[in-house]
This record gives C-alpha cells, sequence and structure tokens, in this order.
C-alpha cells in the first residue's frame, strides 16, 4: 500500500500520512507531487502522452511526474518518476528544481502543492524505455507545439508551467 504524507499550508509534513488516492484531505491540508521537465540542447521537451486507460485525463500529453511517496524527499521522487515512466536516469543532469505551485479542490480531500523542476538532457530516441501503464506515446517538442495542445485543451497543467517551457 503506497502512503503519502500529508502537509500543511506552509508545505510543512504534519507528520500523518494518507493512503494513496484516498482524498481524504481537509482543508489546509495538502499531499506534494512533483513535475519533471526534460529539455534538451535543440530547445525540444520530452512529453508523453497518457494511457487511454487512465481514469483521469486519458489520452492527454504531459511532462513526467507524480505523488512523492511517504518520508520521500520531493528531488528524490521527480527523480523516481522520471526514470520510472522514461528510463531516463535525471540524477547529474543540470538544472533542477524550479518553482512550486499548489491546488486546492475544497470539500474534495485532494488538495496538493506540485514541485516542478527542469533537467537539461541530450536525450535521443534510443535512451527511452517508457512504462507502458503509464505512457501511450512520446514526442520531442517545442514550446510552442506544446502551447498548441494546450490551446486545445490536450496537455495538462500548461497554464501553472509554462515558464519551465522558457530556456
Amino acid at each position: 500500500m503506497e502512503l503519502w504524507d500529508i502537509y500543511d499550508a506552509d508545505k510543512k509534513p504534519t507528520g500523518r500520512t494518507m493512503k494513496r488516492n484516498d482524498w481524504c484531505l481537509k482543508d489546509g491540508e495538502y499531499h506534494l507531487t512533483v513535475l519533471g521537465v526534460i529539455a534538451r540542447p535543440d530547445r525540444t521537451f520530452l512529453i508523453t502522452k497518457r494511457v487511454m486507460t487512465k481514469q483521469w485525463a486519458p489520452g492527454a500529453w504531459e511532462v513526467s511526474g507524480g505523488a512523492a511517496q511517504a518520508g520521500e524527499s520531493s528531488k528524490d521522487a521527480v527523480l523516481r518518476e522520471v526514470c520510472e515512466e522514461t528510463g531516463l536516469d535525471v540524477s547529474k543532469a543540470d538544472g533542477g528544481y524550479l518553482f512550486t505551485y499548489h491546488r486546492e479542490n475544497p470539500g474534495k480531500g485532494d488538495n496538493y502543492f506540485v514541485d516542478v523542476y527542469r533537467f537539461f538532457l541530450d536525450v535521443k530516441e534510443e535512451d527511452l524505455h517508457l512504462q507502458t501503464e503509464e505512457t501511450d506515446g512520446w514526442m520531442f517538442a517545442t514550446k510552442e507545439q506544446i502551447a498548441a495542445f494546450a490551446a486545445e485543451d490536450k496537455f495538462l497543467h500548461y497554464d501553472s508551467i509554462k515558464q519551465a517551457f522558457e530556456v
């Protein structure tokens, strides 16, 4: 059973945990998620397409990410998520933490912080080993292509992370 730490409004751990996707958070309580933007020297970004079996946003484009597990640091979580979803080890890549944003969903028990990272890596197609349970495709996209997907409501979190595509 996967557990997530519960954080307060100042992004400090409360010492309590919740079960993954339990959505039991009270107002003012949050869990932590991470996103890892992979930027290539040619100014394209690795984006992946969600499998159609996903309950939320099937078929949408996104960058790698997910929830931090209980006791896991934000940095360790993003390194794990990127590796699980793409097969890429970004632990020695240039870049790192960029910023945090948060979402509140009053009455739904799903409030969260999102730590956004950007890593610079000269990724090639043969370097990718996608997690087929999570992803159903990938592409190296320009920031303009990503903005176009977002304009069609086909790219997740764009308004919150678009500054991560400015290199």
